[in-house]
């Protein structure tokens, strides 16, 4: 067509591809993959909780984080068993690895972040059960007691017992497991917490680069934003669980780190959504754009309510339980998008036709 000449023909409206959609929608169903994707971002955000509550010296939150870094790597690994339907599919993934692929890359990831967290979340258990700690003065007997040799510490408050002969403001620290086991479990357990702060980040926006890297228009034409979208989210949902199982004197980083990750995802989904334009509208429209608002409006709540977490225990059981729920309703919401996006022929036509219009303008 000839410029300044005007189209007698109206624009056609994509409805379908002779009665199909242009691309398949994700197979991915429900809850399976938005469990897994939760769980396995919760796990690697709680590897770096873990390290930053050890470096501060918060022994009962880096507890709490090896646990949950372990517990959503493993439960997580679990529902992707079940996304795919038989374990040797999961196997098979392992039988060789490539580079180029995101599935591939990231099913030895999971299995070494799977690996590395379960080591780390044993080693803390046993070491905390590996030694009972007696008041001294509850034991008569004490002076004539073999476990003398084992040294005692100072223990705040003093413990009321029967024995007069030693000060009630020391314990007995007595091995359950032989010493040379004792010494060697922090080590290894240490050593393997320190490298998965290293794959926990991966852990936690791997997913993003794998439904980005799809033909779904609303992933694909968001890879920029969905790896910090999936990252914040991450951070908001470990943030929350430390809230919820730690007290409030020891539950400073978590505080952190959610409202950190509340304050990422609410960013990068209101910029990628602007930045979309056409192929945003899923993340805005039907069931998936309700969820995607949802997410938002918990997330949000959720981190105003951890800025004051830190006065009273409701306070934060309330924020933990937003932003669990916001971090899990993002990750329906962005499953609930792809097949929406794929459904519609005109997120896949429209911005294709674009491209080749400035290509003709840029030629011309």
């Amino acid at each position: 067509m000839r410029r300044g000449e005007k189209t007698m023909v109206p624009g056609a409206e994509f409805r379908s591809y002779y009665g199909q959609p242009i691309i398949k929608a994700p197979i991915w169903h429900e809850p399976h993959m938005p469990l897994y994707l939760y769980l396995g971002g919760t796990s690697g955000a709680a590897s770096v909780i873990s390290a930053v509550a050890t470096l501060t010296g918060r022994d009962r939150l880096a507890l709490t984080a090896r646990v949950t870094a372990a517990a959503g790597a493993v439960a997580g690994a679990g529902f992707l068993v079940a996304e795919l339907g038989r374990p040797e599919r999961f196997l098979n993934m392992l039988r060789v690895f490539k580079p180029t692929s995101p599935m591939s890359v990231g099913s030895w990831l999971l299995a070494a972040h799977s690996a590395l967290t379960a080591v780390s979340a044993a080693s803390a258990l046993v070491t905390a059960g590996s030694v009972r700690e007696i008041p001294a003065r509850s034991i008569p007997w004490f002076p004539a007691w073999p476990a003398l040799r084992v040294p005692a510490r100072p223990v705040p408050g003093g413990t009321l017992g029967l024995a007069t002969r030693f000060p009630a403001r020391f314990v007995l620290r007595i091995p359950v497991l032989p010493v040379k086991v004792t010494r060697a479990l922090p080590a290894v357990g240490d050593a393997a917490a320190w490298a998965a702060v290293v794959t926990g980040p991966l852990m936690a926006t791997y997913t993003a680069v794998l439904v980005a890297d799809t033909a779904v228009p609303a992933w694909h034409e968001a890879h920029r934003e969905l790896p910090f979208l999936f990252a914040g989210s991450a951070l908001a949902g470990a943030g929350a669980v430390g809230m919820l199982a730690t007290s409030r004197r020891e539950a400073g980083p978590a505080r952190v780190t959610a409202m950190l990750g509340a304050a990422v995802e609410t960013v990068a989904g209101a910029v990628m959504e602007h930045r979309l334009g056409l192929v945003g509208e899923p993340y805005r429209l039907g069931r998936p754009g309700r969820l995607m608002r949802t997410a938002r409006a918990l997330t949000v709540g959720g981190a105003l309510l951890a800025t004051v977490a830190g006065r009273g225990r409701a306070l934060g059981a309330l924020s933990g339980l937003a932003l669990t729920a916001g971090a899990l309703c993002t990750r329906f919401g962005v499953l609930a998008v792809g097949k929406a996006s794929a459904a519609d022929p005109k997120y896949t036509v429209v911005p294709q036709r674009e491209r080749l219009r400035r290509r003709a303008d840029e030629n011309s």
